[in-house]
């Protein structure tokens, strides 16, 4: 079997492959043998037919099952012989399929790059500190209330905090757009769930009231059209709701699965839930600067095929989330909304690969019954749910990948330029989660 390489663009290659023609001839000569003893044609008895009658019946099937097989064994040889390491399944093509001439064919395909990290040490890290004191604790229950909060109607008017159910129809330069408009709306003030300058236009309001306010878009607003434009809303107010928010006592605690009898020890259990949030999110914004250093110093091409079903998750992943589930067809979705976010995660997947070579890492077991115990400590039966993660394959496999990929991020910030910066609760989640 002769080979040639040729490196068509980029990561993608094309083999030549020539398979002797006696190889393939003898192979289909045996295959025929095999079938003439079976073969069943009327006028012969079975096994006595003559092989030019067996070949003339039978002979193209078998030289296309012949080399079809020569085809898939003639590329693993060759990808072996040559060291080629394929990114996906290979486009094969025939060049000559003629009797008696050795048989070519071609198999283009793309491989993974050569990956050889570099510029870890110009990595640059603003790692966070902060804790949970008791103003972070004071507000969460604040929270934790107003998500309880019963709405009553008031002839007051309305204040922060307050609720107002309204009409309101939008326009910009006299013209409604999409999205602009809506009926019976339910909105609490202080909120910030509407554009900035809306909900504090309201303050004031009452019941029966009409009025006319203007705003102005954000210049990165979720619609480009719509960027930077002012805007003109009439709005209708038809009530004002004023929140009465629960008492601190076991029925409102059990609302959030907190067996406590008494506000103290709901609180130290409020406590422990923000402290292992505050942890997880300096963690995940660290991590996100490492990952976003480590692309920007290594400039590497990615396969396609590998994008492509990258890129075919990110779809499936899509419609769980929205609920469309086998209903809808993932194909519809457009590759565009998903093609940046799945080629920096192949390349991220490479790169965590690299490293994973480059400094012989394996997951530690230590730190996997770390991440067992952190998981499980959230349900009421911690010890159930280790021997749940612990006896599944699947699960704990996942488990030592996210190990292996804390261990990269250690061993990468040990290389990166870190420095320390003073934060506090609010401002360290919200930097974890920029999208919010």
């Amino acid at each position: 079997m002769q080979v040639s390489v040729e490196t068509t663009s980029g990561l993608e290659r094309k083999l030549i492959i020539d398979i002797p023609a006696a190889n393939v001839e003898q192979e289909i000569s045996k295959r025929l043998q095999q079938v003439s003893r079976n073969a069943r044609i009327d006028g012969f008895r079975s096994g006595k037919v003559p092989m030019r009658i067996v070949k003339q019946r039978y002979g193209k099937g078998v030289r296309e099952e012949v080399l079809g097989e020569q085809m898939q064994r003639g590329f693993i040889e060759a990808i072996t012989q040559e060291k080629l390491n394929p990114a996906g399944a290979p486009q094969v093509e025939p060049t000559v399929d003629e009797e008696g001439k050795d048989f070519q064919f071609t198999a283009t395909f793309e491989i993974y790059p050569v990956v050889e990290l570099q510029g870890l040490d110009a990595i640059e890290v603003e790692q966070l500190t902060a804790d949970v004191t008791d103003a972070d604790m004071d507000n969460m229950l604040d929270i934790l209330r107003k998500q309880q909060a019963e709405y009553s109607e008031t002839a007051e008017a309305a204040k922060d905090g307050d609720r107002v159910k309204i009409d309101f129809d939008g326009y910009v330069d006299g013209e409604a757009f999409e999205g602009g408009k809506a009926e019976g709306y339910s909105l609490v003030l202080g909120s910030k769930s509407m554009i900035p300058g809306f909900e504090d236009q309201l303050i004031g309001s009452k019941a029966g009231e009409e009025k006319t306010i203007k705003v102005t878009f954000p210049e990165d607003y979720q619609s480009e059209d719509l960027q930077g434009k002012e805007a003109e809303f009439k709005i209708i107010v038809h009530a004002v709701e004023v929140a009465e928010l629960p008492e601190l006592n076991e029925e409102f605690f059990t609302k959030f699965g907190v067996e406590a009898d008494s506000e103290a020890a709901f609180r130290e259990e409020v406590s422990k839930n923000m402290a292992r949030e505050l942890k997880q999110a300096i963690q995940r914004h660290t991590k996100n600067q490492v990952m976003d250093g480590l692309v920007l110093q290594n400039a590497i091409d990615v396969p396609s095929a590998l994008v492509a079903q990258e890129i075919q998750r990110l779809k499936q992943q899509a419609i769980q989330q929205f609920g469309g589930g086998q209903q809808f067809d993932a194909s519809a979705l457009p590759d565009e909304l998903f093609t940046a976010q799945a080629e920096r995660r192949v390349k991220l997947g490479l790169l965590i690969n690299a490293a994973i070579e480059k400094f012989e890492l394996k997951a530690d077991s230590a730190r996997v019954d770390a991440l067992i115990e952190d998981m499980a400590s959230t349900f009421q039966d911690p010890e159930q749910v280790k021997q749940y993660y612990k006896s599944n394959k699947e699960q704990l496999a996942q488990l030592e990948a996210l190990a292996l990929e804390e261990q990269v991020v250690d061993t990468l910030l040990d290389q990166a330029k870190v420095t320390q910066k003073a934060s506090n609760y609010e401002d360290a989640i919200k930097a974890a989660n920029p999208a919010q």
